[in-house]
């Protein structure tokens, strides 16, 4: 930890979009400053505040609640995008003003502010008070520059061609951009929300992205021409990475309650490599259609397999799967995902390739099957096969249904009949994990860039 007695520990407000994927890298950033001896609070809205941050043991950080205008339930109270957006949007600025004059007045001045690139209007509040931000944004460099060429009327929509190049990017198919670019107006609300991240980014005095700096050098590079940026990531608990920040195993934030035991005892007697962990998040919902190919292709593969399907998604799975399945599979509603894919018997990853899954993959070493499903997974799913060659996307049909022939190729090729590919695979896998915790560890890129951000609040 930082020196006790340092008369001057700067005071960080961090403010993430209250969702778990934004909230837990953010909140592993926090912890990070915490760790160099700068005062890092956490700001969360009521409703989470209360639900999911209800045990304050489970992170050492201090937390400071606002209001999105539902405080009893959240997102689900609003109950939609439409609903939830706008009135955040319009109650969050006052109330997180509040929040920094009230801690100005009793004594705990706010040195800096890091918000979420998905709330810019954090940025104008900042300013009223003079406090210096950084704006930190949780998906890749790549995507980001997508949303930020259109931004700028750059790339017009809908895409009059059926690829487009931009600096630092491999050339990228319609269907590997962003889905709502690709799709222009299918979600207009958050296609609004990703666009508009970059309305004010050039009044933050410093721009973070999530990753470490070898993983997406050369747009981060295109990107310094006109921003200050810094890489600080991987932003994963401590004691998978470098084992700097003593007892961090975990975010401390769970929008569900992971089935730890289950899934950790099953795992144990299983042989190395041997499992496919299969995981969709904590958002995106398969098609019934797509449930039953993909159960149809884990049957049928005979392979050890840990599916998380979650307490909405049950009812999908195909009349006795789970009984048909039991000598192999093991379903469960949510799993401790670092635990799993740290564990040597994980053998490879079937994910959606949202970006915090695709990190933590990369991070521990774990070859990827990508299965995208919307917003910013397609152009992961492209990097992951095509960029960083640590896995392969199961594609679509016409129809945009990976038919479970398609799974299967993939296992075989990544698990069970491994071959010239499959090896190539692995040997990246292990090539990224290691670039990843030295970007992280002491005197790394990530490292050197939070150090130099600590050293202009003193």
């Amino acid at each position: 930890m930082g020196d006790e007695n340092n008369p001057k520990k700067p005071h960080v407000l961090i403010f993430p979009y209250p969702a778990q994927g934004h909230i837990n890298p953010i909140l592993q950033f926090a912890k990070r400053l915490l760790s160099k001896g700068v005062k890092a609070a956490l700001v969360t809205t009521v409703f989470l505040s209360n639900s999911s941050f209800s045990d304050p043991s489970s992170t050492s950080i201090d937390i400071h609640t606002i209001s999105d205008g539902f405080d009893q339930g959240g997102y689900e109270q609003a109950g939609s995008s439409d609903a939830y957006l706008p009135t955040f949007w319009s109650v969050g600025p006052n109330s997180l003003a509040a929040l920094i004059k009230k801690l100005g007045e009793t004594g705990h001045p706010v040195d800096a502010l890091v918000y979420d690139g998905f709330l810019p209007w954090a940025l104008d509040v900042a300013k009223q008070f003079g406090i210096p931000s950084a704006v930190f944004f949780t998906q890749s460099c790549a995507v980001n520059s997508v949303y930020y060429h259109v931004s700028k009327g750059l790339l017009q929509l809908p895409l009059p061609v059926p690829h487009v190049s931009l600096p630092g990017l491999p050339s990228l198919q319609v269907s590997e951009l962003p889905s709502f670019v690709a799709r222009y107006g299918s979600y207009p609300a958050w296609f609004d929300v990703v666009v508009n991240q970059f309305s004010n980014v050039d009044g933050a005095d410093w721009v973070f992205f999530n990753i470490f700096y070898d993983l997406e050098k050369e747009v981060v590079n295109w990107m310094s021409r006109f921003w200050n940026v810094m890489t600080v990531g991987p932003t994963i608990p401590s004691m998978y990475l470098d084992k700097r920040i003593e007892n961090d195993k975990d975010y401390g934030m769970n929008l569900f309650k992971p089935n730890v035991d289950a899934c950790m005892s099953w795992l144990g007697g299983k042989p190395k490599d041997s499992v496919l962990y299969v995981s969709f998040g904590s958002f995106a919902s398969l098609g019934i259609e797509q449930t039953t190919e993909l159960a149809c292709a884990l049957k049928s593969s005979n392979v050890y397999f840990l599916w998380v399907v979650r307490e909405t998604e049950m009812a999908k799975l195909p009349y006795n799967f789970l009984e048909e399945t039991s000598e192999k599979g093991l379903v469960v509603a949510w799993c401790p995902q670092l635990e799993v894919l740290s564990n040597e018997a994980v053998g490879c990853f079937l994910t959606h390739c949202g970006f915090n899954s695709t990190l933590e993959a990369l991070s521990l070493g774990v070859p990827m099957l990508a299965m995208p499903q919307w917003t910013d997974q397609p152009t992961n799913a492209k990097h992951v096969e095509d960029v960083w060659r640590i896995g392969v996307r199961a594609h679509t049909n016409e129809k945009g249904v990976v038919r479970r022939e398609t799974i299967e190729r993939c296992i075989k090729e990544l698990l069970t009949e491994v071959g010239e590919k499959g090896k190539e695979i692995r040997k990246n896998s292990i090539k990224w994990k290691n670039l990843a915790k030295k970007g992280i560890d002491e005197g790394g890129n990530s490292d050197k860039n939070i150090d130099e951000f600590i050293a202009k609040l003193l």
